[in-house]
């Protein structure tokens, strides 16, 4: 298999991606913007690119058809019906590397300085790898790509709604196991309505014990009371998307206050939350004004096909975004970021030479 996939441009256009932004030259200033993205599944997230190299029978049209998610869902549930598509594909150390690659080309066209990518390990072994195998490969696979450029990145494990305890538990295990490694911390996601926390307490009270990094899914299929419940039992630092937390004023003070970081995804929301009917209603510019801490991220490139430009462009179209807010969103994430110092200042350099870069450009 060759190192290096083909150049084949993207075979679908973004469909939540807008037009240029005014207030800024065209949309490749935009683009070359660096960025941070904590909030980014790797089995959700691959180019037609690396689908047409591990299933080379697959057409635009049939990626377009089974591998992304309809732009409005019924719920959470439908639109991870199409997750197995990716995971499928990624049951070899070639398959899971090519991927790793891909996704890597993607951070890098998208101008992503700093990115954290989560996997679920458990759900790559149908072919005779053992989990320990599967994020060793991937581990490795990121320390190269990060190495080959310049995007520093970290690794985050997934245990999933579904799993029982023991299969949880082993992948906080997992985390531990790869203490000092690309591996940062450990990630709960899945079906939120379907599956309670209940299996989930012995990993997350683990995590803790061995002083891990922690994030959880809270807030997206579910309200508020999702992430009161995920932050009493789990204890996280962050939570991915938390998106109506919004409904109860009392949490967004509360997050406000206590400084967790919601790894919010834009379309991604509006692909699945049937209470956010389109960008206007979703309520990242009211929990961004309210104090909280927050970042912007794509969740899934493939079941929803957007990039981190597109997002901001998003933002930037919706509620007037522009560099000063992009360059504080992106420092709050990279206080969020489950990184060490050294790695974090050197992110915080680019990122802060980029804001004197456009400042000197404005005056």
């Amino acid at each position: 298999m060759p190192k290096t996939l083909p150049k084949l441009g993207r075979a679908l256009a973004p469909a939540f991606e807008s037009g240029p932004v005014s207030g800024y030259a065209d949309r490749m200033n935009l683009r070359r913007l660096p960025k941070v993205e904590l909030h980014l599944h790797l089995d959700c997230s691959l180019s037609y690119r690396a689908v047409s190299r591990l299933a080379p029978g697959v057409s635009p049209e049939e990626y377009a058809r089974d591998y992304v998610a309809p732009a409005r869902c019924t719920n959470l549930a439908d639109f991870l019906s199409r997750a197995p598509k990716g995971f499928q594909l990624m049951q070899s150390e070639q398959a899971l590397q090519l991927v790793v690659e891909d996704l890597f080309e993607q951070l890098a066209e998208d101008g992503v300085v700093y990115a954290e990518i989560r996997f679920a390990p458990l759900l790559h072994t149908a072919q005779g790898m053992t989990p320990e195998q599967v994020v060793a490969v991937v581990e490795r696979a990121v320390e190269r790509q990060s190495c080959a450029t310049g995007i520093e990145a970290g690794a985050i494990l997934c245990t999933l709604r579904h799993f029982n305890e023991a299969q949880s538990l082993q992948t906080a295990r997992l985390v531990e196991q790869f203490r000092g490694s690309r591996v940062v911390a450990l990630d709960l996601a899945g079906d939120e309505a379907g599956f309670p926390l209940d299996a989930h307490l012995a990993a997350y009270r683990h995590a803790r014990e061995q002083g891990l990094f922690r994030t959880a899914h809270a807030g997206e299929a579910c309200g508020p009371e999702s992430v009161w419940q995920t932050l009493e039992l789990l204890d996280p630092q962050r939570i991915g998307h938390g998106t109506r937390s919004y409904e109860d004023p009392r949490l967004v003070d509360h997050l406000r206050r206590t400084g967790i970081h919601l790894e919010l995804c834009p379309s991604s929301n509006v692909q699945i939350i049937p209470s956010i009917a389109n960008w206007a209603d979703h309520p990242i510019d009211r929990l961004y004004k309210a104090g909280v801490s927050l970042s912007v991220s794509t969740d899934t490139r493939m079941l929803t096909p957007a990039t981190l430009t597109g997002e901001y462009e998003g933002l930037r179209r919706t509620f007037g975004w522009g560099e000063e807010d992009f360059l504080r969103v992106n420092l709050m994430g990279l206080e969020g970021a489950f990184a060490g110092e050294a790695a974090k200042a050197r992110v915080r350099a680019r990122l802060s030479l980029s804001g004197a870069q456009h400042d000197t450009q404005g005056s």
